[in-house]
């Protein structure tokens, strides 16, 4: 009978490393999740990770334009009476980041964690606004950019 039993408890071993090692290699092979930004307005948000890039290399000029245009952007509704809550991981901050709204700088570069703007300012067309959405961006980088972060805000009124 001890022999049996060490023999189930030795194959049981076996079964166990090569689960764990399985399990590994699946988890070595997936990518790393870049950084999250998230938009809030009042208790409603949304995050995501990077559109493009968001792994600490810099973004070429002719990727940035197709990034701006990418498909599947998440979108919130947005109040112009509201506050609009912008949220970045530490990692996005210690590079320093803007918000662009339809491309273009709506802030200056800012290496904290959070920012603030009323509402009204992403459907006032002094701003560039256009139409009862916008397509506004977080920039990670001051010279270089490393990273896009998309997001489209819808006018609820």
């Amino acid at each position: 009978m001890n022999t049996l039993q060490s023999v189930v408890r030795r194959r049981r071993a076996v079964a166990v490393a090569g689960v764990v090692s399985a399990g590994l290699l699946v988890l070595s092979a997936c990518d790393k999740p870049t950084p999250m930004a998230t938009v809030t307005v009042g208790s409603d948000s949304v995050n995501a990770e990077a559109t493009c890039g968001g792994e600490g290399d810099a973004l070429k000029p002719s990727d940035l334009s197709g990034c701006l245009k990418d498909k599947g952007i998440k979108s919130i509704s947005v109040d112009p009476d509201e506050t609009v809550r912008f949220g970045v991981d530490p990692e996005i901050a210690d590079n320093g980041w803007t918000i662009l709204m339809n491309g273009q700088p709506l802030t200056d570069s800012s290496t904290k964690t959070y920012r603030t703007i009323p509402g009204s300012v992403f459907f006032n067309a002094q701003y560039g606004a256009q139409g009862n959405s916008t397509l506004v961006s977080i920039k990670e980088g001051d010279k270089d950019t490393s990273g896009l972060w998309n997001f489209k805000l819808k006018k609820d009124a």
